[in-house]
């Protein structure tokens, strides 16, 4: 146990930011989860939107690594795309 006050004061400080730090990463977890969830192209654009600005917002807070957070954008983007060219119906090929 810390007998100095400043010590004392880390602790609360600390354990304050980890939760604060393990919220805001569940949170993501669970947007993520959402988008690659969802199978319909309208819904899918909104939640994405949402995912990536909460991605960006804490990697400037530094929760999260920028690779870390471009790793994760851009698989909701291939998830996305993948919806997007399953919708399309395939062009006619010209024999």
């Amino acid at each position: 146990m810390a007998h100095h006050k400043s010590a004392k004061k880390r602790i609360k400080v600390s354990e304050k930011r980890r939760v604060e730090n393990k919220a805001a990463i569940s949170e993501i977890k669970t947007l993520v989860k959402k988008v690659l969830d969802t199978e319909s192209v309208t819904e899918v654009g909104t939640s994405y939107k949402e995912a990536v600005a909460l991605i960006d917002k804490n990697v400037c807070k530094g929760r999260l690594h920028k690779n870390t957070a471009a790793r994760r954008k851009s698989a909701l983007t291939r998830h996305i795309n993948e919806l997007n060219s399953a919708a399309e119906p395939a062009a006619p090929t010209a024999e």
